[in-house]
């Protein structure tokens, strides 16, 4: 445990001098795999279609000795030389030919890319021009799969079974059948299980896992004096009961469902005012244990499976929706490529861990997906379109129709009438009011008198919700290289062949998406429920047992506990796909309870920690830290719900409630969440990364949001206690659930006590207690 130390704000001092190292940091901690995943999901695509006719390794006569097709042809260059420089699209000379800026250069020849493909190029140079390591060749022929073996060989896509966990080991007392996987899995490796956690430890990690807060003193008090076995389960009870939990698991989901208020990039810069709405149904299905299979279905068809479920469909509209930018075919073809990808990759990722995106302009080249497979998912959201949808009641929306129908139509009176007057007295539209007698005068003022007062009469408009509809049935062609101009052969809308076999039926019932939500909540789909306990398993462990929790394909890792994996997934649906069921299960294993000692034996043999032997020590999320300031300041405000705040730093709710733009770079307190490693809402994010960067210690010092929150608890002490010695000792109870080590205690009656300015120096003494990092971490 690493505890507070009166050096903590010279170090910050010192780290204020390091503002020019600032710089660029943030780029460079991007996570890697986001980078990747964005060049195979935008990049890749631009180039099959617009260049590898020329420039790749399949062209019948290469051009500017420039190979695109592969990571070694992208960082040579050609002829002319190096094409990007990563980090710095603007000194790039891929970006200056597509913009058409060096003479005699510009490509493609015959016409500048669509807006959206160069902005897709632009960001991608400026992520730092992530490529696969793969450098075979891109373009497949005819590309064909043994699915069978597929299925026998591949773990995901093998059937699930429940498998009998292993004998119980002598050795230890095993509390549930997760402990018997997992220490099993220790034998013969020369590792073992750390001690438990003491009583103080677990109710501090059970809040934050469950409710991104910690526990009050009183909370802590009671646990720790209950003697009683069944006290960890009623904690778990209680937190689970908390209205906070389903905004703490909430958050994780709309990680997944990459979830903004709109305003993207130049294409898509849209604000979704109602986007909320959404994040409010995530909240509450969390909050009420929606089974998850219901929890899928009602996110890809929720408008088709019964009143009051279409608002779930916001999982796909709160995405981005691209728009032509010139209204030309290939415009118009790209932005609704890029808006269908969208839909396929975040579909794919969050509820089957594959990325069928690659498989837009070739089979995918590892995983058993074809193009045919691409396109038969692609026409099922081709014929949903994103709507607003009414949530007020009917009877609220009958009155609004009705008023506005009678402003149409008495604006249509009013038009009738000059229209009639102009022509009596044969002038035009415009002159005709100057003209008119005083009498018709008179008649026009009161026809607008009665139009100002329909219009007064009329109500807010009633409230909608963005999400989907059907809008036809048709089935989708081929695209040749990703082109949507270029037509292959039919590709009939259809669950994915490794998934559901050869026999799959063939989707009929509107746009496809209801029969597609039952083949993906279908329990014996292999991938659903092993997916969605794996991501559970990540937010309670801070790894998960497949540690690529969107990519059970080929070249995604392997599961560190097979069996495991498989016995946790059959028992989710046993249980009815009950995710507090799920929590519980894990909260009272010995695994989730171990401490995070240190074992130099262990350590040397896994010190990955693969085999869980011991818990991972982890930093909170910016989240749950920023809310957990609140919280002990005493300036939390509770309210759930609702519009988001304009300004993250200013407001006084929860983190989630924040709005947040696609593109994120819309405001200071955007970057603030992203120095902190909130993942950018651009596509699906799996998993949060975890850097430490110079800004994030000058907020620490500086950010009047952290000052504001040092002085709201020095305040809150104050008034608590009227000395020094218990002010300080409940300083440490509602931040660290202990009480100060004589040190500590020592340390901090001396800084106090030499003080001039009581209240400063409380103030000031509070910051260096909430910049520790044993307020920031969780053991």
């Amino acid at each position: 445990m690493v505890r507070p130390s009166s050096s903590f704000l010279s170090g910050l001092t010192v780290l204020a001098a390091m503002t020019p190292l600032a710089g660029n940091l943030l780029r460079a901690a991007s996570p890697t795999e986001e980078g990747i995943h964005y060049f195979e999901n935008h990049v890749r695509p631009i180039l099959a279609t617009h260049c590898y006719e020329c420039h790749s390794s399949e062209s019948s006569k290469l051009k500017g000795s420039l190979y695109l097709d592969s990571k070694a042809g992208i960082l040579s260059g050609g002829d002319s030389g190096a094409l990007v420089v990563p980090g710095k699209p603007d000194e790039s000379l891929l970006l200056k030919v597509i913009r058409y800026q060096v003479e005699d250069l510009e490509m493609p020849p015959k016409k500048k890319l669509p807006d959206i493909a160069a902005n897709h190029l632009a960001t991608w140079i400026a992520m730092g021009s992530p490529i696969p390591e793969d450098g075979s060749k891109v373009a497949a022929k005819g590309s064909s799969y043994d699915f069978e073996k597929f299925r026998r060989e591949h773990w995901a896509f093998r059937p699930l079974s429940k498998p009998e966990p292993p004998i119980q080991s002598p050795d230890r007392a095993l509390l549930n059948p997760i402990d018997s996987f997992v220490v099993a899995r220790m034998k013969g490796s020369g590792v073992r299980p750390v001690p438990p956690a003491d009583k103080r430890t677990l109710i501090r990690r059970a809040s934050f896992t469950l409710t991104g807060l910690p526990p009050t003193p009183d909370e802590v008090d009671a646990f720790i004096k209950d003697a009683d076995p069944g006290a960890f389960t009623r904690v778990i009870d209680r937190l689970l009961k908390s209205p906070h939990y389903g905004e703490r698991w909430g958050r994780h989901w709309l990680d997944v469902a990459r979830y903004s208020d709109g305003m993207g990039a130049s294409q898509d810069s849209k604000p979704l005012p109602n986007a909320w709405r959404y994040r409010d149904w995530v909240v509450n299905a969390f909050n009420s244990d929606l089974p998850y299979d219901q929890f899928v279905k009602h996110q890809i068809a929720g408008d088709l499976l019964g009143e009051g479920n279409a608002l779930a469909t916001g999982f796909f509209a709160v995405g981005p929706t691209y728009t032509s930018d010139g209204g030309d075919p290939e415009s118009k073809a790209q932005a609704e490529a890029e808006t269908l990808a969208d839909r396929v990759d975040t579909f794919s990722r969050a509820f089957l861990a594959l990325t069928a995106a690659c498989a837009r302009c070739h089979d995918h080249k590892f995983d058993p997906i074809t193009a045919a497979d691409y396109y038969a998912i692609a026409g099922i959201f081709r014929n949903s379109k994103a709507r607003d949808i009414p949530v007020a009641s009917e009877a609220e929306q009958n009155v609004f129709n009705t008023i506005q129908s009678g402003i149409k139509a008495q604006e249509k009176v009013i038009q009738e009438f000059l229209e009639e007057r102009s022509r009596e007295l044969k002038v035009s539209r415009n002159e005709v009011e100057a003209k008119m007698s005083e009498s018709a005068s008179q008649q026009l003022k009161d026809l607008r008198n009665q139009l100002d007062k329909i219009k007064a009469a009329l109500p807010p408009k009633p409230a909608s919700a963005h999400g989907l509809g059907e809008s036809g049935s048709g089935d989708m062609h081929i695209a040749i290289r990703g082109d949507l101009r270029k037509k292959g052969p039919v590709a009939p809308r259809k669950f994915l062949e490794i998934v559901s076999g050869p026999g799959r039926p063939h989707f009929t019932d509107g746009s496809g998406r209801r029969q597609l939500a039952e083949a993906v909540a279908d329990p014996r789909n292999p991938l659903t429920a092993r997916v969605m306990v794996n991501r559970i398993w990540l937010q309670h462990f801070g790894r998960a047992l497949v540690r690529s929790p969107s990519n059970f394909g080929v070249i995604g890792q392997k599961p560190t506990h097979p069996e495991l994996l498989d016995w946790l997934a059959a028992t989710f649906i046993e249980n009815g796909w009950s995710m507090k069921k799920l929590h519980r299960e894990i909260m009272l294993s010995s695994t989730w309870q171990q401490s995070t000692s240190y074992d130099a034996e262990s350590f040397a043999k896994d010190g990955d920690n693969r085999l869980i032997w011991r818990m991972n020590p982890r930093r909170l999320d910016i989240e749950a830290w920023r809310d957990s300031l609140l919280f002990v300041s005493g300036d939390l405000d509770s309210k759930a719900g609702g519009a988001p705040d304009e300004h993250v730093l200013e407001s006084r709710r929860r983190t989630m409630y924040g709005k947040i733009s696609r593109n994120f770079d819309r405001s200071i307190s955007e970057e603030f969440l992203r120095i902190f490693d909130f993942p950018s809402p651009r596509s699906s994010s799996a998993a949060r990364t975890e850097s430490t960067v110079p800004q994030q210690y000058l907020f620490i010092l500086n950010s009047p949001f952290m000052i504001t929150r040092s002085e709201s608890l020095a305040q809150r002490l104050r008034e608590a206690a009227s000395d020094d010695v218990t002010r300080l000792e409940l300083a440490y109870s509602i931040l660290f659930q202990r009480r100060p080590e004589p040190t500590e205690k020592q340390a901090g009656l001396r800084y106090l006590s030499e003080a001039e300015d009581t209240e400063k120096a409380w103030a000031r003494y509070a910051q260096v207690l909430l910049g520790t990092h044993e307020f920031m971490q969780v053991e």
